[in-house]
């Protein structure tokens, strides 16, 4: 059937040009937009409000009768695994236990109110959190640490004699509160997008590093060591290396908490989860009840007493005073704070969008700046960290039949329980357990590390991201690991653009398709006339490589052309009689160097996406030079925008009549075989030119 309406179509219309196109039809060059502050919908204080606090507008459709029975499920399965989850992921940011718990509490209200995801799970996150931790270990005073073990300062001599006087709360909730500001100040500016800067591979990259940091912080907690809490760079291979010295001290008690935890949770998510999901959407909250039994243990066994066991230590009841953040020590942790901004917006947005996609609803990634850094904002005067969307709570709330952020509502009324009376219940817990509720939820971010090599059969350059990212994260540190990930790839975009995709066009027989000639066997070149395709921008950077592509592939060198040619009529005015045999044979060399075959070139620039004024004058320069051959050039398809900078630097003047452009490769084969009499086998016929 498709072949018998392909041999039936016939296409009839005159040879346009592009400046015809556009005169025809009518195109406007700046049409009248709708200016933001004359739009109806701007206008509208009510619209104003509901976009602004997008719970408005979803809270008066709410299906209370259907759906919050889902969300209150959600909610409760949520907020127990918060609990085990907040406490161990606090210890990441080298904080109290609680503070994991205040964060699922007050910056997550205020992301129900703001926020445009349904199904994300605000609070903390390992990654996030061990960022955090490094600017608390870094600016916090050292006897803070010192019940648990000091920090070692010997691997930067330049700070060695400088001791801040804050405490880690302080240095928390002042690197959250930079991080609001940063994340207003995006919002406010609409950079939305800033978040395109961190692409997959490299979030895979940075983030599995990450977890390997994590994972090498845990181990002293696995095995009961005690080993100095490292600051700067190279925390890593410092760690290990005082794991290895401290190995024969390790703590039999504590490797056996930690490896029955480890296995049973294991097992649970291996194996009884999986069989659980067919019957119950509601999981087993197997960390609950690691924490629990390990609490219970620790408490009327005297692990501590008895063992040496670390525990969790004091829990304060109640909820936190407010405090104002440490406007001094802002300077010190701007760095830190703008890092931390970006990753956590780009984790949460990249979750948002998941569920988005995957359940039909829209997210807006400005108003998720606006609502997380209101977020920080908030939670920065009440002891909190950073807070990011956790993939695995996120999954839960939505896997349990989670439909909007009321699940979020009911889990912070759980969590207002848990810190008015029961928190101070687990101050006897051991850290073992925490480190392996830690160790068995890297699980997904670890095995990341598979990924590499299907990012190297898809992309070598998208693989090297990914290695070089995860080494200086791992090797050196988290943030330097992200500075360097963003380098590399802006460099690979860089690298890619300077390697554009250029081929020769051939015509498909009795059709108006021209395509790759090294590619389809059916493609036949044109005689005399060469369709050259340049998929890429030019532009300052990469004029040279188009004007070196297009001579390579028309195999015609300009300059050397015009040499060879007036070699030749020099050669000419010489008698015949007078040649030698060796200046024969000179201007036989010569007539073979000679191009005779090309009377036309046609530039596909249906693939370029810009071109800027350097690009343009570099484009003038070969016309020009190509024009002293007696060899016009075409342009075929461009963009509007190309050919409105083509316009503007007058290489469309009329006058000159420097180059001709058609909206259609078609256009221009058909123009340039009329006027050099080229046969075209086409069944597309032109009835009449303008």
């Amino acid at each position: 059937m498709e072949e018998y309406l392909a041999s039936r179509i016939k296409i009839e219309r005159p040879i346009y040009e592009q400046d015809q196109i556009r005169k025809k039809y009518q195109y406007e060059e700046d049409p009248e937009k709708c200016s933001k502050f004359n739009c109806n919908e701007n206008l509208n204080l009510k619209k104003g409000i509901v976009k602004l606090i997008p719970s408005i507008g979803w809270l008066a459709h709410y299906r209370w009768k259907t759906d919050f029975l889902s969300d209150l499920t959600s909610g409760f399965t949520v907020a127990v695994m918060h609990i085990p989850q907040g406490m161990a992921y606090a210890l990441l940011g080298n904080v109290p236990p609680v503070v994991g718990i205040y964060m699922a509490f007050f910056p997550v209200l205020t992301y129900f109110f703001l926020g445009t995801s349904r199904h994300n799970s605000m609070g903390t996150f390992a990654v996030v959190c061990l960022m955090t931790g490094k600017s608390v270990l870094e600016y916090s005073n050292p006897s803070y640490f010192v019940k648990n073990l000091e920090v070692n300062m010997t691997d930067d001599p330049l700070k060695q004699k400088i001791i801040y006087d804050y405490s880690p709360i302080q240095v928390a909730t002042t690197v959250t509160f930079v991080v609001s500001i940063f994340q207003l100040a995006m919002f406010f500016l609409r950079l939305g997008a800033v978040s395109a800067l961190l692409s997959e591979t490299l979030v895979s990259g940075f983030t599995t590093g990450a977890a390997v940091h994590v994972l090498v912080s845990q181990i002293k907690d696995l095995l009961g060591l005690r080993i100095p809490k490292y600051k700067g760079y190279f925390v890593v291979v410092q760690t290990v290396k005082s794991i290895f010295e401290e190995i024969g001290n390790f703590n039999m008690a504590a490797i056996i908490i930690s490896s029955v935890t480890i296995i049973i949770s294991s097992l649970n998510n291996e194996l009884i989860k999986p069989l659980v999901a067919k019957k119950s959407s509601f999981p087993v909250p197997i960390e609950l009840i690691a924490v629990i039994i390990g609490t219970l243990a620790s408490k009327y066994g005297s692990l501590p007493d008895t063992y040496n066991i670390t525990t969790v230590g004091d829990i304060p009841s109640g909820l936190p005073y407010p405090e104002v953040p440490q406007f001094s020590l802002i300077t010190s942790v701007v760095v830190d704070g703008f890092t931390i901004a970006v990753v956590s917006y780009t984790i949460t947005l990249s979750m948002a969008l998941i569920f988005a996609q995957k359940l039909d609803y829209e997210v807006d990634a400005n108003q998720e700046l606006l609502a997380m850094g209101s977020g920080n904002m908030v939670g920065s005067f009440f002891s909190c960290m950073p807070f990011t969307a956790s993939l695995s709570r996120s999954l839960i709330q939505q896997t349990v039949g989670g439909k909007t952020q009321i699940a979020s509502v009911v889990s912070c009324c759980i969590l207002v329980v848990v810190l008015l009376w029961i928190g101070p219940f687990f101050e006897p817990l051991p850290k073992s357990v925490l480190a392996s509720v830690i160790v068995v939820a890297l699980k997904g971010m670890l095995m990341q590390v598979t990924a590499l090599p299907s990012f190297w059969k898809l992309s070598k350059m998208d693989a090297l991201v990914w290695l070089v990212t995860f080494l200086t994260v791992v090797i050196v540190g988290i943030d330097i690991g992200l500075a360097v990930g963003i380098l590399m790839s802006l460099l690979s975009l860089l690298v890619l653009n300077f390697k554009p995709y250029t081929c020769l066009l051939g015509h498909i027989p009795k059709t108006d398709l021209y395509l790759d000639c090294g590619k389809y066997r059916a493609a036949e070149q044109i005689s005399g006339i060469k369709i050259f395709q340049y998929s890429g921008g030019i532009n300052f950077a990469t004029k040279c490589i188009f004007k070196e592509e297009l001579a390579r592939k028309v195999e015609i060198n300009p300059q050397k052309e015009i040499i060879y040619r007036a070699k030749l009529a020099k050669y000419a005015q010489i008698k015949e009689e007078s040649i030698l045999k060796p200046k024969v044979a000179k201007i036989e060399r010569i007539q073979n160097k000679i191009t005779t075959d090309v009377r036309c070139i046609i530039l596909d620039f249906s693939c370029l996406s810009y071109i800027d004024p350097s690009g343009v004058s570099m484009l003038k320069g070969v016309v020009e030079s190509f024009k002293k051959l007696d060899i016009p050039i075409y342009v075929a398809a461009p963009s509007d925008k190309v050919y409105e900078m083509m316009s503007k630097c007058n290489l469309l003047d009329e006058k000159k009549a420097l180059l001709r452009t058609f909206p259609t490769i078609h256009d221009a084969v058909q123009w340039a075989s009329d006027i050099f009499n080229t046969n075209l086998n086409s069944n597309i016929s032109i009835v009449s030119r303008i």
